[in-house]
Protein backbone atom coordinates (compact mmCIF):
# COMPACT_ATOMS: atom_id res chain seq x y z
CA UNK A 1 0.00 0.00 0.00
CA UNK A 2 1.19 3.41 -1.02
CA UNK A 3 1.71 6.28 1.71
CA UNK A 4 -0.70 9.31 1.69
CA UNK A 5 1.67 12.36 2.57
CA UNK A 6 0.85 15.79 3.15
CA UNK A 7 2.89 18.08 0.90
CA UNK A 8 1.15 21.52 2.28
CA UNK A 9 -1.64 23.29 4.51
CA UNK A 10 -3.41 26.93 4.20
CA UNK A 11 -6.26 28.20 5.49
CA UNK A 12 -8.89 30.89 4.74
CA UNK A 13 -8.80 33.97 6.80
CA UNK A 14 -10.73 34.01 9.88
CA UNK A 15 -13.31 36.17 10.73
CA UNK A 16 -16.91 36.92 11.22
CA UNK A 17 -19.28 36.24 7.87
CA UNK A 18 -22.54 36.92 8.77
CA UNK A 19 -24.46 39.67 7.13
CA UNK A 20 -23.50 42.50 8.30
CA UNK A 21 -21.11 41.73 11.31
CA UNK A 22 -17.82 41.68 9.89
CA UNK A 23 -15.42 41.94 7.27
CA UNK A 24 -16.01 38.40 5.88
CA UNK A 25 -19.62 39.31 4.93
CA UNK A 26 -19.14 40.71 1.26
CA UNK A 27 -17.29 37.54 0.23
CA UNK A 28 -18.97 34.27 -1.17
CA UNK A 29 -17.31 31.25 -0.18
CA UNK A 30 -16.66 30.38 -3.36
CA UNK A 31 -13.71 33.30 -3.49
CA UNK A 32 -12.63 31.98 0.15
CA UNK A 33 -12.31 28.46 -1.68
CA UNK A 34 -10.52 29.82 -4.32
CA UNK A 35 -8.12 31.86 -2.39
CA UNK A 36 -6.66 28.34 -0.65
CA UNK A 37 -6.83 26.27 -4.11
CA UNK A 38 -4.80 29.51 -5.92
CA UNK A 39 -2.17 29.36 -2.72
CA UNK A 40 -1.65 25.68 -2.44
CA UNK A 41 -1.16 25.89 -6.08
CA UNK A 42 1.50 28.56 -6.23
CA UNK A 43 3.21 27.74 -3.46
CA UNK A 44 3.38 23.47 -4.45
CA UNK A 45 3.89 24.91 -8.36
CA UNK A 46 1.75 21.93 -9.29
CA UNK A 47 0.19 21.73 -12.34
CA UNK A 48 -3.54 21.44 -11.77
CA UNK A 49 -4.27 19.41 -14.74
CA UNK A 50 -2.08 16.58 -12.64
CA UNK A 51 -4.94 16.92 -10.11
CA UNK A 52 -7.30 13.65 -9.18
CA UNK A 53 -9.46 15.32 -7.11
CA UNK A 54 -10.57 18.12 -4.71
CA UNK A 55 -12.45 16.91 -2.05
CA UNK A 56 -14.28 20.17 0.06
CA UNK A 57 -16.19 19.91 2.85
CA UNK A 58 -18.58 22.50 4.12
CA UNK A 59 -20.69 22.43 7.28
CA UNK A 60 -24.30 23.27 5.09
CA UNK A 61 -24.93 22.87 1.55
CA UNK A 62 -27.57 25.57 0.82
CA UNK A 63 -27.54 29.39 -0.14
CA UNK A 64 -24.41 30.81 -1.12
CA UNK A 65 -22.69 27.02 0.24
CA UNK A 66 -25.22 24.91 -2.70
CA UNK A 67 -23.84 24.36 -5.79
CA UNK A 68 -20.87 21.84 -5.41
CA UNK A 69 -18.77 24.57 -4.05
CA UNK A 70 -15.65 22.45 -4.34
CA UNK A 71 -15.91 22.59 -8.25
CA UNK A 72 -16.42 26.67 -8.30
CA UNK A 73 -13.99 26.98 -5.90
CA UNK A 74 -11.74 25.22 -8.59
CA UNK A 75 -12.54 26.89 -11.36
CA UNK A 76 -12.52 30.04 -9.67
CA UNK A 77 -9.35 29.60 -8.84
CA UNK A 78 -8.46 28.88 -12.29
CA UNK A 79 -7.71 25.34 -12.27
CA UNK A 80 -7.66 23.01 -15.53
CA UNK A 81 -11.28 21.97 -16.22
CA UNK A 82 -9.93 18.32 -15.99
CA UNK A 83 -9.09 18.97 -12.16
CA UNK A 84 -12.80 17.60 -10.68
CA UNK A 85 -13.90 17.99 -7.76
CA UNK A 86 -16.57 17.26 -5.27
CA UNK A 87 -18.30 18.81 -1.89
CA UNK A 88 -19.13 16.63 0.99
CA UNK A 89 -21.74 18.47 3.75
CA UNK A 90 -21.17 16.76 7.27
CA UNK A 91 -20.88 20.32 9.43
CA UNK A 92 -18.12 19.76 11.65
CA UNK A 93 -16.50 17.01 10.67
CA UNK A 94 -16.03 17.66 6.88
CA UNK A 95 -12.80 18.37 7.16
CA UNK A 96 -11.29 15.52 8.72
CA UNK A 97 -13.41 13.78 6.65
CA UNK A 98 -12.63 15.09 3.64
CA UNK A 99 -8.99 14.54 4.31
CA UNK A 100 -9.28 11.36 5.41
CA UNK A 101 -11.49 10.03 1.72
CA UNK A 102 -8.09 12.05 -0.32
CA UNK A 103 -5.90 9.83 1.85
CA UNK A 104 -7.79 6.56 1.44
CA UNK A 105 -8.06 6.76 -2.43
CA UNK A 106 -4.36 7.57 -2.84
CA UNK A 107 -3.55 4.76 -0.60
CA UNK A 108 -6.03 2.38 -2.29
CA UNK A 109 -4.22 3.60 -5.73
CA UNK A 110 -7.32 5.43 -7.21
CA UNK A 111 -5.99 8.61 -7.62
CA UNK A 112 -2.21 9.96 -7.04
CA UNK A 113 -3.08 14.14 -6.00
CA UNK A 114 -6.04 14.98 -4.47
CA UNK A 115 -6.37 18.35 -2.79
CA UNK A 116 -8.89 17.76 0.29
CA UNK A 117 -10.04 20.36 3.43
CA UNK A 118 -13.12 22.99 4.29
CA UNK A 119 -12.40 26.35 3.95
CA UNK A 120 -13.87 27.99 6.81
Amino acid sequence: MVDALIIDACRTPRGVGKAGKGALSGIHPQQLGSTVLRALADRTGINTADVDDIIWGTSSQRGQQSGDLGRMSALDAGYDVRASAVTLDRFCGSGITSVNMAANSIMSGSEDLVIAGAPR
